[in-house]
């Protein structure tokens, strides 16, 4: 009798769903399409060794779904996720979150319609029906880690990020905190490897996520845009700059970089290329949890800054003598090596 074999245990799918449709302007979105480490379509199809298979439902890239009606409709991959018919998944939320309580009729916005009732589903009832449910969550950008632009002082929405929305110690059903990844946009490879990075935790290959204590990716955003910055050589030394095309220290033209957490500068924009600071452009703080308010007005000088130029610039002045005093002697040849008849090259002979 010949032996039963059974086909093996495929692992399950993970499925990425992406609501794009809070407060924002698809900035995230358009920017994650430049990422180059690890690349969208490196993760899509699955090519990075031990990566997981994945399904991705993401507006700009979900090239099989149609509308509503059509062969394959796009938002049904939310109701799925809703009724447990996909799991795992892991929930990516781009934009700020309104308050909904606060509008008398109407919705602030929203992503779907209810087949019960005919009327739009809003983001933030889409956030309550799948976080419970997901893998993970991430927010993806400014406005939706922290609130962003649309979360400005006086605004009549009442939007806030994702922490703000679902609580700063709330956890996925599998002990995972809010995972966010700020920047307006978002730096297109600081996503991109957050995202390969849970999907290599959730196969068991990484350990949990190491977040400080604002939910960034600590490896990300351990270190400040001074620390990683071209320029920062000149602030040690007092040297400032008062124009946009200077290659100096942009402190005084209202730079945030000592204070910002944020890597660009290191990292480059695209493809190790760009970066504000780098192209001479002012840090205004867009990774940070006060932007945009407590940054304003970006062409100005920040309040700190005033005392430590000052300070610098002192310190710099008695810095920059004692280096020109060193550079002087280390700045040409040894004695040695001049022409003439006798050997001079520094060579003892041992007898």
């Amino acid at each position: 009798m010949a032996a039963v074999t059974k086909d093996p245990v495929e692992d399950p799918v993970i499925h990425i769903l992406w609501i794009n449709a809070g407060l924002s302007c698809d900035g995230d979105s358009v920017s994650l399409t430049a990422a180059m480490q690890p690349s969208i379509e490196e993760i899509v199809t699955g090519t990075l060794p031990g990566l997981p298979k994945i399904a991705v439902h993401w507006p700009l890239i979900d090239f099989e779904c149609g509308p509503v009606g059509g062969a394959d409709t796009f938002i049904e991959w939310f109701f799925k996720g809703e009724r447990g018919e996909i799991d795992p998944f892991v929930l990516v939320v781009e934009g700020s979150i309104p308050n909904e309580s606060i509008k008398p009729e109407g919705y602030w916005c929203g992503f779907g319609d209810d087949p019960a009732t005919g009327q739009p589903i809003t983001t933030s009832e889409w956030i309550d029906r799948l976080a419970p449910k997901a893998l993970a969550v991430v927010a993806i950008g400014t406005c939706a880690t922290y609130g962003g632009i649309h979360a400005m002082e006086g605004n009549p929405t009442g939007a806030m990020g994702v922490p703000d929305y679902l609580g700063w110690d709330w956890k996925s059903q599998a002990g995972i905190p809010i995972v966010c990844v700020p920047g307006c946009p978002i730096q297109p490879d600081n996503f991109s490897e957050t995202l390969t990075y849970l999907l290599y935790q959730a196969a068991g290959s990484a350990p949990m996520i190491p977040l400080d204590d604002k939910l960034r990716p600590t490896w990300l955003f351990g270190a400040t845009v001074h620390e990683g910055c071209d320029r920062a050589g000149y602030y040690e030394q007092g040297q400032f700059a008062h124009t946009y095309d200077s290659p100096k220290c942009l402190v005084k033209l209202g730079c945030w970089g000592p204070v910002v957490k944020c890597n660009v500068p290191k990292r480059g924009w695209m493809n190790g290329i760009g970066g504000c600071p780098n192209v001479g452009g002012i840090c205004i703080a867009c990774t940070m949890p006060g932007f945009p308010d407590k940054f304003m007005p970006f062409m100005d000088e920040p309040p700190g800054a005033r005392v430590s130029v000052t300070a610098s610039g002192a310190y710099g002045v008695l810095i920059r003598k004692l280096r020109s005093v060193t550079a002087h002697t280390v700045d040409e040849e040894p004695k040695w090596r001049r022409a003439g008849r006798s050997l001079t090259t520094g060579y003892r002979p041992p007898w």
